[in-house]
């Protein structure tokens, strides 16, 4: 038996309301800097935004799809569930811009603390990250 279009786009609501929930959820792990949570975060939505994908499929390719664009309430339905997939992307992006300021900040504080450990030691890696080196010079064997 195969499911009703209704099912599917109750289905897809639930999803994108639970994606929203781990989005803000994301945002204060970022906030408070917790590597494992985000980290815990991030696989969890991996696995919505699969799940998100599946019924968008099952949707494309049931028999009563044509329902979905003739208005009343199923268009009103892929509307409002539409707005929240955008309103999922914006914050998504927000924070994946966070977390790009913290890794900048985080890798700007390693290269002070690495200075400050001792300018005669320190060098560049291929990476353009700075990098202290104990034997600069000193392992020669030649």
């Amino acid at each position: 038996m195969s499911t009703s279009i209704e099912q599917l786009l109750e289905q897809q609501q639930v999803n994108l309301t639970s994606l929203t929930a781990l989005l803000a959820h994301e945002q204060q792990a970022i906030v408070a800097r917790q590597s494992e949570l985000i980290l815990e975060c991030a696989q969890k939505k991996s696995a919505l935004i699969d799940n998100i994908k599946l019924v968008d499929h099952q949707l494309a390719v049931h028999p009563e799809q044509a329902r979905l664009a003739e208005g009343g309430d199923l268009a009103a339905k892929v509307a409002s569930l539409r707005e929240m997939a955008d309103d999922c992307k914006s914050t998504n992006d927000v924070n994946g811009e966070a977390l790009m300021r913290a890794q900048l900040s985080f890798h700007k504080l390693n290269n002070l603390l690495q200075q400050s450990r001792g300018k005669h030691q320190m060098t560049y890696t291929s990476e353009g990250m700075t990098q202290n080196t104990r034997t600069l010079g000193t392992d020669l064997k030649a």
